[in-house]
């Protein structure tokens, strides 16, 4: 029963994940629903009758992209089958800042690791002053990933927050649990996550280059377990990083230069079949179990149906989507499964 519950929590964290957050509101007021059904049931007033929700609120127009056409379930694959690819995903995905309170034995370093997350996000959530400061029933505040909480503030912006902690604004709009509107518009006293942020304070320390240049796509490729041969599909600096909560890497260039397919193939999206999310996206089939996508694009050049070469230009790069600036957004994923391009590279 409780690894029926896990999955099924799982699955709707996938689904937010998808949706960038825009199911947010619906899930929670169907988690509400949900509690008073149970506790109707349980009093007795349904009798042995059981109430049974297929669907949540505003899954019944799915992203053709993300849940038809990837979905990560249909291929019935573990996580754990592909432990070749060196993928690191949360097994249990958090929206929100907990307590724990410290056990014997506890270090900062078990502890960072027990949630993975970094030590340095642990002190700079409970305005610690070394490592060595917790105590057994010390209650310490734990963020949902590394980086840092912010409190919005009359006047802020996703650009001044991520600027104030040196981090990217797509990745503080791409965390699915922030529920930022599509204006980009914050709510002051709004909590958000700054993934990978560091605070003003902690900044004496130099932080580690984020940011890393590749060549031009038809320079550079790389081969792939099951026999996948890809190359890098545009060139840019390497603005966020393959998570949980975000199934592939982003390329910056505000250049805007072309974007090629990874590999031959044929097209199955080509367009924005939605108002949300990546915004104009290209989907290369490989037919040998692999896809890729291609978001965010300014312009397309490619139609559904149509086979593609190795190394053809697809689109541009753009802006288009839920999106704070130029960059591309790229997925690739293995029978359904997202897979992390670098590891791959590496």
């Amino acid at each position: 029963m409780a690894k029926s519950l896990e999955g099924v929590k799982n699955r709707a964290v996938e689904i937010l994940m998808h949706r960038r957050g825009r199911l947010q509101k619906y899930f929670f007021h169907a988690s509400m629903l949900g509690l008073v059904g149970i506790g109707l049931i349980s009093s007795g007033i349904f009798g042995s009758e059981a109430i049974v929700v297929k669907s949540f609120p505003g899954v019944g127009e799915p992203d053709p992209t993300v849940i038809e056409n990837f979905d990560p379930n249909a291929s019935g694959l573990s996580l754990k089958s592909l432990v070749d690819f060196k993928t690191s995903i949360s097994d249990k995905p958090r929206a929100e800042i907990i307590e724990y309170p410290v056990e014997d034995g506890d270090t900062l370093s078990t502890i960072a690791q027990k949630f993975g997350i970094s030590q340095e996000t642990i002190k700079w959530a409970n305005d610690m002053d070394s490592v060595d400061t917790i105590k057994p029933g010390q209650k310490l505040k734990i963020l949902p990933v590394s980086g840092v909480g912010h409190i919005v503030k009359s006047g802020d912006t996703l650009e001044s927050v991520a600027k104030r902690y040196e981090a990217e604004p797509q990745a503080i709009l791409d965390f699915p649990f922030n529920d930022v509107p599509d204006d980009f518009k914050l709510q002051v006293s709004q909590v958000l996550i700054v993934p990978e942020g560091i605070p003003p304070e902690a900044k004496a320390t130099p932080k580690p280059k984020s940011r890393t240049s590749f060549a031009q796509g038809p320079q550079t490729s790389f081969n792939a377990p099951g026999g996948g041969s890809f190359m890098w599909p545009t060139g840019g600096g390497i603005s966020q990083y393959f998570a949980w909560y975000h199934p592939g890497i982003d390329v910056a260039n505000r250049a805007a230069p072309p974007v090629y397919s990874a590999a031959g193939g044929t097209v199955v999206v080509a367009g924005w079949p939605d108002n949300y999310g990546y915004g104009n996206r290209v989907v290369v089939d490989h037919g040998n179990g692999y896809q890729t996508l291609y978001a965010h694009l300014s312009n397309i050049y490619v139609s559904v149906g149509q086979s593609v070469s190795r190394g053809q230009s697809v689109g541009q790069m753009g802006s288009t989507g839920r999106s704070t600036g130029t960059h591309l957004h790229f997925e690739i994923r293995f029978k359904g499964i997202a897979v992390n391009p670098l590891a791959i590279l590496k």
